[in-house]
C-alpha cells in the first residue's frame, strides 16, 4: 500500500488503516473527475496563467483525491499533503531522513533513553488567532494513543505518561528505550491539534504555514498564513488540484494549467523529463512487497518461500520496472538508504528455475503450483505482477493474476487474508517502522501471516538498544534470516518523483511526496 509512512506511502498503524477510507473515497475519486487535455492555450488562457503566476499563486496537481481528512485515519499522499500544509509537526524529517526542527525547536534525551524533552517555539498561533499551549500538544496526542482504531495507538503504546515541562516545553515519558522515538513523533498521523478541537477533518484550524479558503471535490484552495510563526510562506496562494489520474495531472502541467506534479510512475516521470521542467528524483526506502502467507500451505513450507525466492530475478524486474530508479531489493526493508544499517553480506540466491522445481517437488508439490496473485490495479504493480509470473512460470509455478481497484483491494482487510499477494509500502524514516508494521508476529498488518521467534527477537532488539553495534547486527541478522526462510520479497526500492514548471523554485521533493513543504515555494 501506498501505506503511508506510519504511513501512508504504507499504513501507520492497526486496523482501519486507510483502507476504510479507500473505501469510503472510491466515489470521491470519481467525482473529482477534473479533466485536462494538455491541448496548447488559447491566448486569453495564457493570460489568465501569466496573471496567476504573478500574483504568486502555485497550484499542486494529484493524481487522486483525498478520501478523509481526519488526522487519525488520513494516509494517502493527498491527504497528508492537505494536513500538512495547514498544520504543523513537532518534527520532520528531510529527504535524506535527517531529523528536522519544526514546532520543536530542540530535543534532548535523558540518559537511560526514557525521558525526551523538546522545546517549543514560542510565538505559534493558530489561525483563529489563538496561542499555540503545551495543553494542546498534550491534548493531541492523548488523541492519536486513545483511538484503538487508529494507525497511531499502536505506534505511541511506549508512551508511559506526556507532561509540560519547564517553560515552553513537553516530556515525554516511555515505558522502555526507543531509539527512534523522535521519528515516531514526525509520524504522518500526528499534526498538532487544537484541545477540544471539533468536526476535526471538516474543520482546519491549524498552525501550518497556509490557511484553507475553499475546499470542493476536485480542489482545496489555501491562502498565505502572514502571521505564521517560521516566516509568510513564498506563494500568497495555495491550490492542490486533484485529478482523475496522474495522466491527468502530467497534462495539466504540459498545458501550463499547474505548476507542479507530485507521485508519479516511472514512464510518466521519464517522459516529464525530457521537457522543460525541474525534474527531482529522490531515492527512498517505499517498496513492493510481494508475500507469500505463511501460516497455511503452500507458504508454510520453507522450501516453498524458498522456490519462489530461486525462481525470481531480481535485477531484472528492477532493470524492466523501474528504468534504473530507486535501487535494487534483497528481500528485506532494511533499503540502501537506511546507509548505517544495510548490508550485502548474505547472498541472494542466483536465479535457479531447475532448483526451485525441485524444491517444490520435495514440498509435495511435483507438478508444480497453481495460484492467485492479487494486485491493486496500478500500472507499475501490474507491470510486476506480470513480470513475476513469466519468470515463476519457468519454475513450474503458475500465476493468475488479480488486479483490484485499491478499495477493493484493500476492503474489508480483505488484502491481509489471500495467499499471495503484492501491496505497495510507502517511504518511512526508519527500518524499524516497517518490521513493527509488518512483520512482528503480532504485528497489524502482518499480512505474510509470519511468526518466527528468532525474528522476534531481533526486532525487539533493534528497536530498543542504544548499543548502535548490537543494533546494526541485529538488522544485519534480520536480513540474512529474511534471505534464507522469510515469505517476502522485495524486488526494488521505488523513488519519489515531483516536476516543476521552470518558474517555480524552492521546492525539494522527500520521499514521501505528501510531505513536500510548500512554504519556501516561489512562482
Amino acid at each position: 500500500m501506498n501505506k503511508s509512512q506510519n504511513s501512508s506511502q504504507r499504513p501507520g498503524g492497526t486496523q482501519i488503516s486507510r483502507r476504510r477510507f479507500l473505501q469510503v473515497g472510491a466515489a470521491g475519486l470519481a467525482a473529482a473527475a477534473f479533466h485536462v487535455t494538455g491541448l496548447p492555450l488559447t491566448p486569453a488562457q495564457a493570460a489568465a496563467v501569466a496573471a496567476r503566476r504573478q500574483a504568486g499563486n502555485l497550484r499542486v496537481a494529484w493524481g487522486g483525491a483525498p478520501a478523509t481528512l481526519d488526522p487519525l485515519y488520513a494516509s494517502a499522499d493527498t491527504e497528508i499533503a492537505f494536513l500538512n500544509a495547514v498544520y504543523d509537526y513537532l518534527i520532520d524529517t528531510n529527504a535524506t531522513y535527517e531529523l528536522v526542527p519544526r514546532l520543536a525547536s530542540s530535543w534532548n534525551m535523558s540518559d537511560d533513553g526514557l525521558t525526551y524533552t523538546l522545546q517549543i517555539a514560542e510565538g505559534v498561533k493558530f489561525h483563529d488567532g489563538s496561542d499555540l499551549t503545551i495543553d494542546d500538544i498534550l491534548w493531541t496526542f492523548e488523541r492519536l494513543r486513545s483511538d484503538p482504531e487508529s494507525a497511531t495507538a499502536g505506534l505511541y503504546a511506549n508512551i508511559d505518561s506526556i507532561e509540560a515541562g519547564d517553560g515552553s516545553s513537553v516530556v515525554f515519558h516511555l515505558a522502555q528505550p526507543n531509539p527512534d522515538f523522535l521519528y515516531t513523533l514526525s509520524d504522518n498521523h500526528a499534526v498538532i491539534l487544537k484541545s477540544g478541537a471539533e468536526n476535526i477533518g471538516t474543520d482546519f484550524n491549524g498552525t501550518g504555514p497556509f490557511k484553507l479558503d475553499e475546499y470542493v471535490p476536485d480542489r482545496a484552495t489555501l491562502s498565505a498564513n502572514a502571521d505564521y510563526w517560521a516566516g509568510t510562506p513564498g506563494a500568497e496562494t495555495l491550490e492542490f488540484l486533484y485529478f482523475d489520474s496522474v495522466e491527468s495531472a502530467a497534462n495539466a502541467l504540459q498545458g501550463g494549467t499547474v505548476d507542479v506534479v507530485l507521485r508519479m510512475d516511472n514512464a510518466t516521470f521519464l517522459n516529464l523529463q525530457n521537457g522543460s521542467y525541474n525534474a527531482q528524483s529522490v531515492p527512498t526506502s517505499g517498496h513492493d512487497l510481494v508475500r507469500l502467507r505463511a501460516d497455511r500451505e503452500p507458504g508454510s513450507d520453507e522450501r516453498v518461500r524458498q522456490a519462489f525466492k530461486l525462481a525470481t530475478d531480481r535485477q531484472a524486474i528492477f532493470d524492466r520496472i523501474q528504468f534504473g530508479f530507486g535501487s535494487v531489493g534483497r528481500d528485506s526493508p532494511v533499503a540502501p538508504v537506511f546507509e548505517a544499517y544495510y548490508t550485502e553480506e548474505t547472498p541472494l540466491p542466483e536465479r535457479d528455475p531447475e532448483a526451485a522445481k525441485a524444491l517444490l517437488a520435495d514440498a509435495g508439490y511435483p507438478d508444480g503450483l497453481d495460484m492467485t496473485l492479487y494486485v491493486p490495479n496500478l500500472a507499475d504493480r501490474v507491470a510486476l505482477a506480470q513480470a513475476l509470473a513469466a519468470q515463476w512460470a519457468e519454475a513450474g509455478i503458475n500465476i493468475t493474476i488479480e488486479p483490484q481497484e485499491e478499495a477493493v483491494y484493500y476492503a474489508d482487510n480483505g488484502w491481509l487474508e489471500v495467499d499471495l499477494a503484492i501491496t505497495p509500502w510507502g517511504a518511512r524514516p526508519t527500518p524499524q517502522l516497517f518490521l513493527d508494521l509488518y512483520l512482528r508476529c503480532d504485528a497489524a498488518w502482518n499480512e505474510a501471516h509470519f511468526c518466527d521467534d528468532e525474528l522476534e527477537q531481533l526486532i525487539e532488539t533493534a528497536g530498543s538498544t542504544s548499543d548502535l553495534d548490537a543494533r546494526k547486527q541485529a538488522y544485519a541478522d534480520i536480513q540474512r534470516l529474511l534471505i534464507e526462510r522469510g515469505p517476502i520479497i522485495i524486488p526494488y526500492f521505488f523513488a519519489s518523483f515531483g516536476v516543476m514548471a521552470d518558474t517555480v523554485s524552492g521546492v525539494e521533493v522527500l520521499p514521501f511526496p505528501g510531505r513536500t513543504n510548500f512554504n519556501q515555494t516561489t512562482v
